[in-house]
């Protein structure tokens, strides 16, 4: 088995991109839900102007990293059978990054605004901050450390073959 053709690596990384979108997808839709029935309860009359500023800078970034994760599929269905997929999938990597990024800024506001209603002030800054560092640090700092470790160039592409051959006798660096 040889390598695998150009038009096969953009196929496979199509497929990788649509299986990462459908995690970030599924967490963002559940988030920016909350986010939405949140001013329907109750309790949401006790938040302060500051609370609820925190408010809609989480259901904006929610909502913008839904539009983000979910373009690609709009992306697919204008350009579906042109032959551009190196093209669909350039623009997923980006929008995927992006709601990612979105997602980032959702999630810490969102755990800034419930600990702040929660807890004094400081306390909820303290976790809110700890809370950011961690998916910064799970999201960013690690892939992006890991992809340094690599050794490989960047430009070479290893096939399906390849990348199980290192797997499992693992090598995979």
């Amino acid at each position: 088995m040889g390598h695998e053709t150009e038009k096969q690596r953009w196929e496979r990384n199509f497929g990788d991109l649509l299986q990462e979108l459908r995690v970030a997808q599924t967490g963002v839709q559940i988030l920016f839900a909350f986010l939405l029935t949140l001013p329907f309860t109750a309790q949401f009359e006790q938040t302060t102007g500051v609370q609820r500023g925190m408010y809609m800078v989480a259901l904006l970034a929610a909502a913008f990293a839904t539009g983000a994760i979910i373009s690609p599929v709009a992306f697919h269905r204008v350009l579906f059978r042109r032959g551009r997929k190196p093209e669909l999938v350039r623009f997923a990597h980006r929008m995927a990054s992006a709601g990612l990024g979105c997602m980032v800024v959702a999630m810490a506001t969102s755990v800034l605004l419930i600990t702040d209603f929660l807890l004094p002030r400081p306390f909820a800054f303290a976790l809110t901050v700890m809370a950011a560092a961690w998916f910064l640090t799970l999201w960013g700092v690690l892939p992006l450390a890991r992809r340094s470790w690599s050794g490989n160039d960047p430009d070479e592409h290893l096939s399906a073959q390849e990348v199980s051959q290192r797997v499992n006798a693992g090598t995979d660096r």
